[in-house]
């Protein structure tokens, strides 16, 4: 029984490590080759559990997630030769896994970050130098991007890659543009602030006249309006008066005197000279 348990056991072991190595999975993250000694027979796995031939084939797993290439920045000329410091970033998967795994020796994902950041460079280089620094920096980023990413699909496909997206982060100006860009721009804005001082300094100007013009009317209105009312009050006075005198003359004229009186002598300094047999003391006497 000893030698058969061992035997058995061995046996055991050996079937087991054959059915290990004819079995293998596939990740819904993944890409697998299948070899059969060295040469590549299969690709196209969906994900799930798969048999090989032990000994004779085996498999190499690729990830299929989308990876990211972030490039250093560099320097590229504008239309008008002038230096622009650009930050990019590329999106890509790995779109045939055969193609990939020969062209990157061996499915090397730095060789192939470095194959798609010189098809990256070579086309940021040719985009920026059709263009001028304004229209790269303001007006046709999201147009040098769609370019960038169709034209490089086009040749990364020798790599079996896909490229998803081509993204500028960022572009600068080199130290000397920026500085007489900056010149330029703080200039514009003290042209801008003179205009707008000079436009409301004329507008105060017009108010102020307008303003003035309007106290004028608005005094001469009123004098013309105090005026005719203190003619119409005076009329109505001298025609009271006229009335009063018409009913009792010898009081009316009392009345008059002894306000003609009142007003001569409201003050203990006042001094009159006149002869005293004079109209103005008739009442006196």
């Amino acid at each position: 029984m000893g030698p058969f348990k061992l035997i058995s056991g061995i046996v055991l072991i050996a079937f087991l490590i054959v059915a290990n190595a004819s079995v293998f999975t596939v990740d819904e993250r993944e890409k697998a080759i299948l070899f059969k000694l060295g040469e590549i027979v299969r690709t196209n796995y969906t994900p799930g559990l798969w048999f090989k031939t032990p000994f004779i084939n085996n498999v190499k797993k690729f990830d299929a997630r989308i990876q990211t290439l972030d490039a250093e920045p560099e320097r590229y000329l504008t239309n008008e030769k002038k230096n622009v410091i650009v930050d990019s970033f590329v999106k890509w998967k790995i779109a045939d896994v055969a193609k990939f795994y020969t062209a990157t020796n061996g499915g090397d994902y730095a060789q192939a970050n470095v194959r798609l950041s010189q098809i990256i460079k070579d086309g940021l280089r040719g985009e920026f130098g059709k263009r001028t620094i304004k229209e790269v920096i303001s007006g046709e980023r999201v147009e040098i991007m769609d370019i960038l990413t169709k034209e490089a699909n086009k040749q990364a496909d020798a790599f079996g890659i896909d490229i998803v997206d081509v993204r500028i982060k960022r572009i600068d100006l080199a130290q000397d543009i920026s500085d007489s860009v900056y010149r330029r721009m703080e200039a514009e804005r003290q042209r801008t602030a003179k205009d707008f001082r000079a436009r409301g300094a004329e507008a105060a100007e017009k108010i102020r006249a307008e303003a003035d013009k309007r106290r004028t009317i608005l005094l001469a209105e009123a004098f013309r309006d105090a005026e005719k009312i203190r003619g119409e009050g005076d009329a109505e006075a001298v025609k009271i008066y006229a009335n009063a005198y018409g009913k009792d003359v010898e009081f009316y004229t009392l009345y008059r005197s002894l306000n003609a009186y009142k007003t001569t002598f409201s003050s203990k300094d006042d001094i009159m000279v006149l002869e005293p047999n004079t109209q103005f003391f008739k009442y006196f006497k």
